[in-house]
């Protein structure tokens, strides 16, 4: 009787002229779970009983099914048969923030794609047939697994090309791969380079470190080749940091032709370059990273946080030849132990699948339309940003200082961040917004304006003081 009631439970009605078959039967059972007509905890029909009710091969019910679990649709359970998953809820972000809108925090955005998201879950579900216990209860190499390098280089050949396995190493976050980097080239006491405006976690790594700035001022375009050679000449700099793609926090992007020619400056002054590229998978036309250019000459940091996740960690380091890259074990070694396997697995698993990519179009397209939305409410003349970034650069109106335009604007339950958290010298008055950070497009919309009304009032008229 179970058997005949498993059989019966669910027949698809097929289109055989939709495309291949399997994905037929996948695409009618997510059909039928979101219009409910499958419900969570449904036993499903065994391969064999379907195959047999649509006169099809058994091979192609259990590609579908496989195609079903991979999107997170159904699960298996030992001995007991296959059956509709629970549905996990969508909690939201949440910061800890007293019910703040943390615009301070740079994040992709959330995107709308059910499917999408039931496909990144269902890629980790799939770990388990994949790579089984082994994948949990046991270390991994230094640097990442051949398959995970694999991965990572095919993920990095649209910008970078064709990269050997043995030049990428797999990091614990793009500060992992940082810390590691920066501790090989340079030592307590040493000087390295770094746009004047910088990424916060470079400046307390090298705190840390005990190793010194010198600030390499930058334009509306990015760094100036000029001011980094000048302080080549004066300093005689360990390395170059930079973020010539979506710089964070002024969103420039620097140009080919100024690429070249700090690739120049670096080489007459031996300088070795730690590229940042964290953004760089947003472009959708990129400008060729430095390390396509000088692959000799430069270390190569991209990070999986502001493309694909924040929750992975993972971060893919190519370096210029093996000899870096035995020494970069060693650092990464002492400082982290190794990347997570787990996370590590992940990514690679979403990146042979196809649904990084997704992922990744779906972040972009969301960015570009809050990006819309902050060019609808925001003055031009004081942004900086760029359409295809979730950040923007404000710069603050005569009368306003960062400090009481933060303090301001925190009182109406928006957090942002000071230029002071970037800045190595001299800090402007101007404040940066990530624009993924909101959970929803209209929470977005009310923080813009907020901003925006607060940026017409002088600071004497929103004060009071008694």
């Amino acid at each position: 009787m179970d058997k005949d009631h498993a059989r019966l439970s669910w027949v698809p009605a097929l289109s055989r002229e939709a495309g291949p078959l399997y994905l037929s039967i996948a695409d009618a059972l997510a059909a039928d779970i979101a219009a409910g007509g499958l419900k969570e905890g449904t036993r499903l029909p065994p391969q064999r009983a379907l195959a047999g009710a649509l006169g099809i091969d058994f091979t192609t019910v259990s590609r579908a099914y496989n195609e079903a679990r991979a999107r997170g649709l159904i699960e298996g359970r030992v001995g007991q048969g296959t059956y509709v998953k629970a549905r996990r809820k969508n909690g939201g972000r949440s910061f800890g923030g007293g019910g703040l809108v943390d615009m301070s925090m740079n994040l992709p955005p959330l995107f709308e794609d059910s499917d999408l998201i039931a496909r990144m879950w269902g890629g980790i579900d799939a770990l388990e047939d994949e790579r089984g216990l082994e994948l949990l209860m046991r270390y991994q190499a230094i640097g990442g697994a051949l398959p995970d390098k694999t991965a990572g280089a095919a993920w990095l050949r649209p910008r970078l090309g064709e990269v050997a396995a043995e030049r990428l190493l797999i990091c614990p976050g793009a500060q992992g791969a940082l810390l590691a980097t920066v501790s090989m080239l340079a030592a307590r006491g040493d000087v390295i380079c770094a746009e004047a405006l910088t990424y916060p976690g470079l400046r307390s790594l090298a705190a840390h470190l005990g190793i010194g700035f010198a600030a390499v001022a930058v334009d509306e375009q990015g760094l100036l080749p000029e001011a980094f050679e000048a302080a080549c000449v004066k300093h005689r700099p360990k390395a170059l940091y930079c973020n010539p793609t979506l710089h964070n926090p002024t969103t420039a992007t620097l140009s080919l032709k100024r690429r070249e020619a700090v690739i120049a400056i670096a080489r007459r002054h031996d300088v070795a370059i730690i590229e940042d590229d964290a953004y760089g998978a947003l472009p959708t036309d990129p400008v060729p990273p430095l390390a396509a250019l000088a692959p000799d000459l430069v270390y190569y940091v991209a990070g999986l946080a502001k493309c694909l996740s924040p929750a992975l960690r993972i971060a893919y380091l190519v370096v210029p030849d093996a000899v870096s890259s035995v020494r970069l074990e060693g650092a990464i070694r002492a400082t982290a132990g190794m990347a997570s396997p787990l996370s590590a697995a992940i990514a690679t698993r979403w990146i042979e699948d196809g649904t990084a990519d997704a992922a990744l179009a779906a972040i972009r397209a969301e960015a570009g339309r809050r990006q819309r939305i902050a060019a609808e409410i925001l003055p031009a003349d004081r942004v900086l940003t760029n359409p295809e970034a979730f950040h923007l650069w404000l710069t603050l109106p005569p009368g306003w200082t960062r400090g009481e335009f933060t303090a301001r604007l925190r009182t109406a339950g928006i957090s942002i961040v000071t230029s002071d958290a970037f800045a190595l010298a001299n800090p402007p008055e101007a404040v940066r917004l990530g624009l993924g950070a909101a959970e929803t497009r209209a929470e977005l919309e009310r923080s813009l304006a907020i901003i925006a009304d607060l940026l017409v009032q002088s600071p004497a008229a929103v004060n009071f003081v008694v």
